[in-house]
């Protein structure tokens, strides 16, 4: 039934641009990337430590004192009618060494035409999903260690069909403040759907994500190394547009090599005075940019950059990022400090 390809469509919307990891699991607006200081690093950063508030969503060990009474708001444009946002807020109980955090980020998909199996039009219909996340850190006494976890409450509304579930993060950082280098470990989406959308049950995108970052001593530039989906080693896509013609007319698919799928789990991401009231980022995320690449054109897919700027107790972020010619995203974002 045409309502079902609907469907089908609703939920990929998300995962369109995640290769072979993609449109396995339910959920998938969860790996979307949530604010713009992420996305012009490349997403999926885990390793920032300051009053970022924000970062708490992407890893929940980087939760501290520094982001007391901080409020991050951030919008953007998906592809079409799809819009998406995040709200975060961080509180420390203590001033020393635990911090709690709220958050909250869903996906619009915009409106669109129903019709039944035999193309007659129906009534329109919308889809959203959303999440509310509760988190919590805690600084290890006499340590550098931070361990950090995130409780997720997930909602889904796609046509007529509804879902619930929860999952939970946890992270870990490590921060050694002689070298100004940042160690990091986070594990996404450990959770299960409560309520299904048709009966039938499925997984969540899990995730394990290994970060590394520096800030170098004489040069006003933080980098970030970000390992992601270390859960599964191939996650290469081989694109049937790049399969070669043999001689006798047969083709054979893309081969992808071991170093290029290695390649797929790298972003890398620097900034630029990243403790100034103007910093600058620019970032690349190696996965997108060679399964959105298109054959004997160049389009930089793959590429993202943006800024931040200071104004007292407000900050203003910014990000582009390039996935296509036909189709990019921009970011926008605040960050309030109450104190």
């Amino acid at each position: 039934m045409l309502k079902h390809y609907v469907l089908f469509l609703l939920i990929s919307v998300c995962s369109a641009s995640f290769g072979q990891i993609g449109g396995r699991y339910t959920y998938q607006f969860l790996n979307l990337t949530t604010n713009p200081r992420q996305a012009a690093l490349g997403g999926k950063t885990i390793t920032i430590y300051d009053e970022d508030v924000n970062q708490a969503m992407s890893n929940p060990a980087a939760l501290n004192e520094d982001m007391d009474n901080h409020l991050g708001l951030n919008y953007g444009n998906y592809y079409g009618e799809a819009s998406y946002g995040t709200a975060s807020y961080a509180y420390t109980y203590d001033r020393h060494v635990q911090t709690f955090y709220a958050g909250i980020n869903y996906v619009n998909y915009g409106s669109f035409e129903g019709y039944d199996e035999n193309g007659q039009k129906t009534s329109d219909f919308t889809g959203s999903e959303g999440a509310l996340s509760l988190g919590y850190a805690y600084n290890v006494p006499f340590t550098d260690l931070h361990i950090g976890a995130n409780v997720k409450l997930i909602t889904s509304t796609l046509e007529s069909y509804n879902s619930f579930g929860a999952a939970i993060d946890l992270g870990f950082l490590y921060v050694i403040e002689k070298n100004n280098v940042n160690l990091a470990l986070v594990i996404r989406n450990i959770g299960t759907q409560f309520r299904t959308y048709a009966g039938i049950q499925e997984n969540l995108p899990f995730e394990i994500t290994a970060g590394a970052s520096q800030e170098l001593e004489h040069v006003p530039i933080r980098w970030h190394l970000t390992l992601e989906n270390l859960q599964q080693w191939n996650i290469s896509f081989s694109n049937p547009v790049r399969g070669e013609t043999n001689i006798d007319g047969s083709t054979s698919s893309e081969k992808v090599s071991f170093v290029n799928n290695a390649l797929r789990h790298v972003v890398f991401g620097v900034e630029l005075f990243p403790q100034k009231a103007v910093n600058l980022r620019l970032g690349y995320n190696f996965r997108r940019g060679e399964e959105l690449r298109v054959e004997e054109q160049r389009n930089f897919s793959g590429i993202s950059l943006g800024f931040g700027l200071r104004m007292n107790k407000l900050k203003f972020n910014y990000s582009y990022s390039r996935y296509t010619l036909a189709g990019n995203t921009s970011l926008f974002g605040l960050i309030l400090n109450f104190q």
